[in-house]
């Protein structure tokens, strides 16, 4: 499916699924909660999901450890801004390939290496997020079981671990056994022109060698610490936003809500997961520890709008002190395609 196609479903899926949280809840409503809200707090939240941005950048130099040890936190900070950037305000989630395109400006790494660290942060969110949405339910107390045992619910539980356990396989079979998938790359090379050809594998290879991670217990070990650190940070930006709108339902209930949206968002969607955050936010908060709609949809609109405009400017000011145009970084898995020599 061509880009315009994924960008169609997308914003299908963004109507259909606002349409679907405020169908019962006079919009009026949600705008009276907001305008009740405590700005103070909000602002708070933003501000801690903002600095986890910073804590992305920092977790991101363990993953690239096999590949380039020594990288500058400015040129990760920079990747990771416009890579959130480019899925905020760009259709059809090519925020991941922007992130590693752009860090192949900054750094003496191929866009397709970089790339392949992604895939492995990914995973480990996955794992976390699972995490956070597992431990909640077997915690006493729970308020809400039977939402998990079926329709939506279960469908998420069995969504999450399928995808988790999808990626481990794949990422402990590549880095286990590298050669054998060079050397069908290398095959498959053979038919096609020799540039092509020699791009293919050199692009395999620099994929293979950032998944060298799963062969590191030590790396892999502070990454999942960074990883469990990192969530548990933008858990309490959940939490803060939740009080913000009068939801005291406790921290925990903060980060099992993050697990749910971490793996909504993951549904395709309009440029900036709206529609897929706030119905996965109103599924947690309101199905499952039963906050009033209204008040857990101020939550939501309040909270994901006003983590949008943060990193959407910081990541069009380092798009723009790179160079870079919307169009170069809509374009950027292209890029990733073509395997453009790493900066100097």
């Amino acid at each position: 499916m061509k880009h315009w196609g994924k960008a169609l479903l997308g914003i299908v899926i963004t109507v259909v699924l606002l349409w679907w949280v405020l169908a019962d809840v006079p919009f009026g409503d949600v705008v009276a909660n907001i305008r009740r809200g405590n700005f103070l707090l909000l602002a708070a939240s933003v501000f801690v999901a903002t600095f986890g941005f910073l804590i992305r950048a920092l977790r991101w130099k363990v993953l690239l450890t096999p590949i380039l040890p020594n990288t500058r936190l400015r040129s990760r900070f920079a990747a990771v801004s416009i890579g959130f950037m480019a899925n905020n305000v760009l259709p059809a989630r090519v925020g991941e390939f922007a992130r590693a395109y752009s860090f192949s400006r900054l750094e003496p790494v191929s866009a397709t290496a970089a790339f392949g660290t992604l895939v492995v942060e990914r995973f480990m969110d996955g794992v976390i997020l699972l995490l956070f949405l597992v431990v909640p339910v077997l915690l006493p107390g729970f308020p809400a079981s039977e939402a998990l045992s079926g329709g939506s619910g279960l469908a998420l539980f069995r969504f999450a671990i399928g995808a988790v356990l999808m990626v481990l396989m794949v990422l402990v079979v590549m880095a286990v056994m590298p050669q054998i998938f060079v050397s069908i790359a290398k095959r498959v090379s053979g038919v096609l022109p020799a540039s092509v050809g020699d791009r293919f594998v050199q692009g395999l290879q620099g994929f293979l060698d950032s998944v060298a991670i799963m062969r590191d217990p030590k790396l892999l070990a502070v990454g999942f610490a960074w990883s469990l650190f990192f969530w548990t940070w933008h858990g309490l930006s959940f939490w803060l936003g939740m009080l913000a709108f009068g939801i005291d339902t406790g921290f925990v209930s903060a980060i099992f809500t993050e697990a749910v949206v971490g793996f909504g968002v993951a549904v395709p969607s309009a440029p900036g997961f709206f529609g897929t955050f706030h119905f996965a936010a109103n599924f947690a908060l309101t199905t499952v520890y039963g906050v009033p709609e209204a008040q857990s949809l101020a939550f939501a609109f309040a909270y994901h709008f006003g983590g949008w405009i943060p990193i959407t400017v910081i990541g069009l000011g380092y798009a723009w002190a790179l160079g870079l145009s919307l169009g170069e970084v809509g374009h950027a898995d292209e890029r990733l395609d073509a395997d453009e020599p790493p900066a100097p």
